[in-house]
């Protein structure tokens, strides 16, 4: 014997806390008594002892009953304490008649005019049907039985699955038994990442067992294959084994199921176990916001800084894994918002990761006296730090974290399911020039934005492209969920009168009905001074789980591609309504590349204008929305989210004067090919303050 098992039938579960028994000792030669039962997992009925069930384990009993008209019962016990298990087969011919050596009778569990057959597990039993093959007899002079030999199948009445066996009462002949796993549980699989699991066969009868060929088959075969038939072709005696091996390649989080058949020469036929996968998403690329969190001012000395500017030259190594919600490791990039304030010198800082080369880029460019700041978005390093470089004069540096990108499937068991991008067409949601009232000075305002019934509710985070125009004063605005107090952080910082525009991830997690009909995500945006603020939206970022044909982001090091100074990328100052188009170099995309993440900057535009940028060769006008606003003579910087076509380009447009332009790539965005799909599309249906 060699399974003891707790199973299903009828629906009620039996619990146990017995170990499987040991296994038998080499059966001598014959007569045997004994049952073999092999189960496939689909069939009602559950059998605590299965497999091949015989004297030759001391801890079975095995009994047998021979009535009138060759009525044979065997039943086998297990015993230990008050616990009590037994497994019996019944069998008899149809009415009025005896066993036929040599004869396949049609068989039902009432019997009658077909041949008996009765299954019971300890005290359970099922209505069906099957078969009795006889293979031996012999009798006595008084044509009693006296040895009896047949192989055995049953399918319980409206239900699937089989059980077949062997029946062996004082039979001189050998018999065979396979014991397998009912289930081959692969459990949760990574979405792209197959996994390979071993189904194991072993031989426990007194006959050996010849394997042929293994298939799989069910509704879902396709999400399985063979890998290695090591049982193919091979016999095996008793206590030897084999291995089938199986790939899972699942591509759906919906469970997978089918059946692995193995040929084999016993008397069914094949052995079956039953395949399942159930698949789920890993979360590499994907994006996690976070509510703005502080991690570094030089104007206070935090944290363990000198309370200092950084000088000519200097560099801040700043550790940001493990801080303000980012997770120490498995963690390919982080979103900060770095602030510049009171340099002493035009110049620009550089945000890299730590333990690199310092590259040929800039993350925030600035005049003399300049108050402004940029998204930045930089690769980690290993040990979760970046360095801040500064190049010229003394300034001080505030950097906020906002958010982090996924570099590892470990960040799930700690952060769940992070975002996929989203790119949408630019679309202003706010513009209070038009509304004639800008944001008062010291005052928060929340709206929403309603993407329709199906796709407002599933969202985590917006790319908003914010700029605040004219503010009365020199200030901050923060945007944010709106679900707590206004964080202490800032996302667009602003001089007096001035231009400034910068990208935002925003949490979108708090919602409103706000006469929608429905939950919409809503934003907060608190201004210190008094401005006007216009919003885009260019980004939505939302769980795979829930929305198909995202984009998940891969980091690069700060690269350089374009700088009209030098003639890389493109060449000489762009005029007034000119758009150029800038190819991605192949060593930064891939065939699955939909955007770039990139820091584009105006160097000396000869007057204010607005630089747009937005995919090339697929079709799209140019966007009424603006992605910087430089002034006269300043040389800016703004995180840019841009789509690239199909031949991977962007177009860049100046809209008055002439500047130069310099991009640099810091991540690349590729559609994730297991969510591909219908649907996923985010437009704006509106959006207006949120009451409510």
């Amino acid at each position: 014997m060699r399974s003891l098992r707790t199973l299903l039938c009828a629906g009620v579960v039996t619990l146990c806390a017995v170990a499987g028994l040991p296994a038998a000792a080499s059966a001598a030669d014959g007569p045997y008594t004994a049952l073999v039962i092999s189960r496939d997992n689909h069939f009602p009925l559950g059998f605590e002892l299965e497999g091949a069930l015989d004297q030759s384990n001391d801890q079975l009993q095995v009994e047998s009953s021979l009535g009138e008209g060759d009525v044979l019962s065997l039943t086998t016990h297990y015993r230990d304490g008050d616990l009590h298990y037994w497994s019996a087969v019944r069998v008899a011919p149809p009415a009025g008649t005896v066993w036929q050596q040599g004869q396949t009778y049609s068989a039902t569990s009432g019997g009658g005019t077909s041949a008996r057959l009765d299954l019971e597990a300890s005290g359970r039993t099922c209505d069906g049907t099957g078969t009795v093959t006889v293979k031996q007899i012999s009798r006595d002079a008084a044509q009693r039985l006296t040895a009896f030999a047949a192989a055995y199948e049953f399918h319980s009445t409206g239900k699937p699955g089989t059980v077949d066996g062997e029946i062996r009462w004082n039979s001189p002949l050998a018999y065979q038994s396979v014991l397998q796993a009912a289930f081959l549980e692969f459990g949760q699989a990574e979405i792209g990442a197959p996994l390979v699991r071993a189904a194991r066969f072993t031989s426990e009868g007194t006959a050996p067992v010849t394997f042929g060929v293994a298939r799989i088959e069910g509704t879902d075969a396709s999400t399985f294959r063979v890998v290695d038939n090591q049982c193919a072709g091979r016999t095996f005696a008793a206590g030897e084994e084999c291995v089938v091996l199986v790939e899972a390649a699942t591509t759906s989080t919906v469970e997978r199921k089918a059946r692995l058949l193995l040929a084999d020469d016993t008397s069914y036929g094949t052995r079956r176990t039953e395949l399942t996968v159930d698949g789920y998403h890993n979360v590499v690329g994907t994006y996690y916001p976070l509510e703005p969190g502080r991690i570094m001012d030089t104007r206070y000395g935090f944290p363990s800084l000198p309370q200092a500017p950084i000088g000519p030259g200097g560099e801040v190594d700043l550790q940001v894994g493990g801080r303000a919600g980012v997770p120490a490791t498995g963690v390919s990039a982080v979103v900060l918002n770095v602030t510049v304030t009171q340099p002493t010198a035009d110049s620009f800082v550089t945000v890299y990761p730590s333990g690199e080369a310092r590259p040929t880029a800039s993350s925030v460019n600035f005049a003399k006296g300049w108050l402004g700041s940029n998204n930045v978005t930089v690769k980690l390093s290993g040990n979760g730090k970046v360095k801040i470089y500064n190049r010229n004069g003394s300034t001080h540096v505030v950097v906020d974290v906002v958010g982090f990108y996924a570099g590892t499937d470990a960040i799930r068991s700690v952060a769940g399911n992070g975002g996929q991008l989203h790119p949408v067409k630019p679309t202003r949601l706010i513009d209070t020039r038009t509304t004639g009232s800008p944001l008062p000075a010291g005052t928060t305002r929340r709206f929403f934005v309603d993407f329709g019934p199906e796709l407002s509710n599933r969202n985590d985070a917006l790319v908003l492209n914010i700029t605040v125009v004219a503010p009365e004063k020199s200030g901050f605005l923060t945007a944010w969920s709106g679900s707590t107090a206004v964080p202490s952080a800032s996302t667009v910082n602003y001089g007096a009168g001035k231009v400034v525009p910068n990208l935002a991830i925003v949490q979108s997690t708090f919602r409103c009905d706000c006469g929608a009909g429905h939950d919409v995500p809503t934003f907060a945006l608190h201004s210190s001074q008094r401005a006007h603020v216009v919003v885009d939206l260019v980004g939505v970022l939302a769980s795979a789980e829930l929305v198909p044909n995202g984009l998940r982001f891969t980091p690069v090091s700060p690269t350089r591609i374009v700088d009209s100074r030098i003639g890389l990328g493109t060449s000489g100052v762009l005029g007034p309504q000119v758009t150029r188009t800038v190819t991605a170099p192949p060593a930064l995309v891939t065939d699955a590349t939909r955007a770039l993440a990139m820091n584009v900057t105006a160097v000396a535009p000869t007057q204010s204008t607005v630089l747009t940028v937005w995919p090339a060769d697929a079709g799209l006008s140019k966007p009424t929305a603006s992605n910087l606003n430089p002034a006269a003579g300043q040389t800016v910087s703004n995180a840019v989210f841009s789509g690239i076509g199909p031949a991977d380009a962007f177009h860049v447009h100046n809209l008055a004067g002439s500047t130069h332009l310099v991009t640099d790539v810091v991540g690349r965005f590729d559609l994730y090919p297991y969510t591909v799909g219908p649907g996923g599309e985010f437009t704006v249906v509106r959006s207006g303050p949120a009451i409510g």
